[in-house]
């Protein structure tokens, strides 16, 4: 949790942020989230400096960032699938997205301090000292709250944004390419400016394997499959720049809500009747538990004529499965050996 902090200690932390910025990168003063230059030391092998581009915005980094902060459980095992945990000064997450204790990067959230189960903030980055933020737009950036790239470049803050998170010039909307294209951008990206390029590679390489094998062995008669987050008078869900979307249709799943172009959306509990899903996905996490969310469906007046509620077809994922994560390629898996079951069972109820 954030401690109280006074105005004097919020100016100490404002000096000192601005002093240790500098060693990732510099902010420039022509756009919100522009970086380059810097003056740190160049790193093994003359790798450095090394530019990027992150949501349509070039960064060149002198140094690897030395204190990244992370928001949200996806963003935080992206870097832990890196090894970059010696990099990291803490991560910012609820105590909500599941158990941590099975995962495999248990030894890594051991070693890294959790900073808060609260949202992120400019006080607790600075507290932390931190010369980078790994989250995105609603992953913890947000104008509402005043925390955005833009703000953290005025107290000297680096900024990564996740990929599936990058706004596509439609109002607020997000994504500017697949799901599963946006996880391996971010993991290249990353081993560019951590110079561990080999280790993303690999990554990169193993995860396209397990999907392609996935994809493979995909029913060819595609069940419609329809992804339900949370939300009684309306349904929140996936578009098709959110997880869900490749995580359905690579397992060999056909999604129903494939033409909303964004993220994360709210829609109409009658655009669900009238799509008439085959298979609901539930996303696991907060405080209403997974099969809270399944009785509910099953038991709400107008889906009764669905065909997921009428046969039973619920499935349930977790909160980390269905992010941008290292954990989409099991989830492709997991899905599609349900999916390939129901087709051989037929229309028995589950």
């Amino acid at each position: 949790m954030t401690r109280l902090r006074t105005p004097a200690t919020i100016a100490a932390s404002l000096a000192l942020a601005l002093t240790v910025a500098g060693c990732g990168a510099k902010v420039s003063d022509d756009g919100d989230e522009k970086a380059k230059g810097g003056k740190a030391a160049a790193g093994k092998g003359g790798h450095y400096p090394v530019t990027i581009t992150n949501c349509g915005t070039q960064t060149t980094y002198d140094k690897a960032p030395e204190r990244v902060v992370t928001n949200d459980v996806g963003i935080t095992e992206i870097m832990f699938a890196l090894g970059l945990e010696d990099r990291m000064a803490g991560y910012v997450m609820p105590d909500d997205k599941g158990d941590l204790d099975a995962v495999p990067y248990k030894d890594a959230y051991d070693k890294v301090p959790w900073l808060s189960k609260r949202e992120i903030n400019r006080e607790l980055v600075l507290d932390a000292r931190a010369d980078l933020v790994f989250a995105g737009w609603n992953y913890g950036f947000r104008e509402s709250e005043g925390f955005t790239p833009g703000a953290l470049k005025k107290l000297g803050v680096g900024s990564y944004l996740l990929t599936e998170s990058c706004r596509n010039g439609v109002g607020k909307a997000r994504g500017v390419m697949s799901p599963l294209d946006a996880l391996y951008t971010d993991l290249r990206t990353l081993g560019k400016i951590f110079d561990v390029e080999e280790r993303a590679e690999k990554l990169v390489r193993d995860y396209q394997r397990q999907i392609a094998d996935a994809a493979a062995r995909a029913p060819k008669d595609r069940p419609t499959v329809f992804l339900y987050d949370d939300g009684r008078d309306k349904p929140f869900t996936s578009g098709r720049y959110a997880g869900p979307h490749d995580i359905i249709t690579k397992a060999g799943g056909d999604h129903v809500m494939k033409d909303l172009k964004d993220s994360w959306v709210t829609v109409g509990w009658e655009t669900v009747v009238e799509r008439d899903p085959e298979v609901i996905v539930i996303n696991n996490y907060g405080d209403t538990s997974a099969e809270q969310k399944k009785r509910f469906l099953l038991d709400y007046p107008p889906l009764r004529n669905v065909s997921a509620i009428k046969n039973k077809r619920v499935f349930t994922l977790d909160y980390a499965d269905l992010v941008e994560s290292p954990r989409n390629a099991a989830a492709v898996t997991a899905l599609g050996d349900y999916l390939r079951e129901i087709r051989r069972d037929g229309n028995r109820p589950r």
